[in-house]
């Protein structure tokens, strides 16, 4: 067996690689040890993934939206205590918030007073573009590497086509510094969903493969309601821009027009 993403041999290897991070709350979606090697799977976690899930904007959504990480901690924001008193927040198992103040102890008794509603969230920055791109990237060749997980010859062809040899080297490597991504809201982070059993629930990823009439093939990822887009043929997104047109802007995770992989992947919470 061959790494998909450095083609070395990967017999030996015995992790198991998250399509979606554990911290993003995924359980369900994984790939085999061998399909991609121990060795890349550490550099993911250290190198792609970490970046991601700590930059400022994925801390507060997953702080806000609870979701733990692998060890079971939320991860803390930096928040104020209005007017002006910096604060370090934490989530406690009964979801209360707890501030620590980056301030004298004189200031931390005037935080004690002040009023229910008086917690800031200044908004967080988001992902640089490469970082962003590149996380991506290793999650649209693992998406493509489930949907084949039967099919060994799939698999062996994943690894050996060299045009995703560019959206691959983008993942282990960064070779591309501007491989450009679609970002749009879709749904609210907080929209309730009704699933099979009656029970509300909250949308926590979703992806899928849109396969286009002209032959493109982009990796379709939903958190929270954000949709991220990005090409597996190359450092461009006009076609999907122009699929969207044609599609009066519905999300290929809604249209029914994503063939590649059906239905779609999603996990709820």
């Amino acid at each position: 067996m061959q790494c998909l993403f450095c083609k070395q041999d990967s017999s030996d290897s015995r992790s198991f690689e998250h399509v979606i991070p554990e911290s993003l709350g995924n359980r369900k979606y994984t790939l085999p040890p061998g399909v991609v090697c121990d060795k890349c799977n550490n550099y993911f976690s250290r190198k792609v993934e970490k970046p991601f899930l700590e930059s400022a904007a994925i801390l507060q959504l997953r702080f806000h939206q609870e979701i733990p990480s692998k060890r079971g901690n939320i991860p803390s924001i930096h928040g104020i205590f209005a007017p002006n008193f910096p604060a370090i927040i934490h989530r406690d198992p009964n979801k209360y918030f707890i501030g620590i103040a980056q301030v004298e102890p004189e200031s931390l008794k005037q935080i004690v007073r002040l009023p229910k509603g008086m917690l800031i969230f200044p908004p967080g920055p988001p992902p640089s573009n490469l970082i962003l791109s590149r996380f991506l990237a290793k999650v649209a060749l693992e998406a493509m590497a489930l949907s084949l997980i039967a099919f060994p010859e799939g698999l062996k062809y994943l690894v050996n086509e060299i045009q995703l040899d560019p959206i691959r080297n983008h993942a282990r490597r960064g070779e591309t510094p501007d491989w450009p991504i679609h970002i749009r809201r879709i749904y609210d982070a907080g929209q309730k969903w009704i699933d099979e059993k009656g029970n509300e629930v909250q949308m926590v990823h979703e992806f899928d493969i849109l396969w286009t009439d002209w032959d493109e093939w982009f990796l379709v990822l939903a958190i929270f309601g954000l949709e991220l887009v990005i090409n597996y043929g190359g450092p461009e997104i006009d076609g999907y821009e122009h699929w969207l047109s044609k599609n009066n802007y519905v999300s290929p995770l809604y249209c029914g027009k994503n063939i590649a992989i059906s239905p779609t992947m999603a996990d709820n919470s």
